[in-house]
């Protein structure tokens, strides 16, 4: 039996003899299945081309866990720290033993959680390497798992996935998609890891939501407000997604620019 990894999206799926057909995830409107036509991929071949997981520091108690090179859509993982135990955030569609004694040596890990679907990676693969972790998927988005295992717990709207570290489903990107505020992050004034919940814009300035980034798909009105809303009631100075960060200010720039999406899906501006 093999572990199949779709080589587009880094998704591990059911062990199998065979390959599954196609992927759920990159067959979706959300997401693609390349030119080329569905490929996968296991672990061992990933290893043999050299793709290696590095574990670098993003600021105290925080670390970025990614696969070098970029695997899949290229997100990173995010490894937080607490004095109960360790969250690994979107886990990287790879490990290795280098890897999981880099990431031994910070703790390891008590739970796993992904903020959609799309950033699961080998979420199962990781919990078995630490001692079975619970893997956190919100109970909306219980239709989009790809390999089902007994350490994936179901939640709904709110959960501590340890003290210090609270998940929160704000819907939009997918029905489930979830942020994690961490209230200790940034010296104590907040962060929010978001995923692709809120991505970060390009210019570093801004955030987004939308339904598909990659087909510019967009959200209505009221999964924006929705959105905006859970953002607003959390207090936090920086914010993390899959692929981008906001350093400073980011709870205003997150109302700022979600105030301004809505101003354009309501047709108040001047073309």
């Amino acid at each position: 039996m093999t572990i199949w990894t779709c080589a587009t999206c880094a998704i591990e799926h059911r062990d199998t003899v065979s390959p599954p057909d196609h992927c759920a995830i990159c067959s979706d409107e959300r997401q693609f299945v390349p030119a080329g036509g569905q490929q996968w991929t296991t672990r061992d071949e990933l290893a043999e081309r050299g793709v290696r997981i590095a574990v670098s520091p993003l600021e105290p108690g925080l670390f970025a866990v990614t696969t070098v090179p970029e695997l899949g859509i290229g997100q990173r993982g995010l490894l937080v720290q607490t004095t109960a135990g360790n969250l690994l955030f979107e886990p990287p569609g790879f490990l290795d033993q280098t890897a999981v004694e880099a990431v031994r040596a910070l703790g390891g890990v008590a739970v796993i959680a992904s903020s959609h679907p799309h950033l699961t990676g080998s979420s199962i693969q990781w919990s078995q390497a630490f001692d079975r972790a619970p893997v956190y998927v919100a109970e909306k988005d219980r239709e989009w798992i790809r390999r089902p295992d007994d350490t994936i717990v179901l939640w709904e709207k709110r959960v501590e996935l340890l003290p210090g570290l609270t998940m929160y489903e704000c819907g939009g990107h997918f029905a489930g998609s979830s942020v994690v505020h961490w209230p200790a992050g940034a010296e104590g004034r907040g962060v929010l890891l978001t995923g692709d919940t809120i991505a970060v814009g390009a210019d570093r300035k801004s955030a987004n939501v939308m339904r598909s980034f990659v087909n510019n798909i967009p959200l209505p009105e009221r999964a924006v407000r929705r959105i905006k809303d859970q953002a607003d009631a959390l207090a936090f100075d920086r914010m993390y997604s899959a692929f981008g960060e906001l350093r400073h200010d980011a709870h205003h720039i997150v109302q700022q620019s979600l105030a301004r999406y809505i101003s354009w899906l309501r047709d108040e501006n001047p073309e």
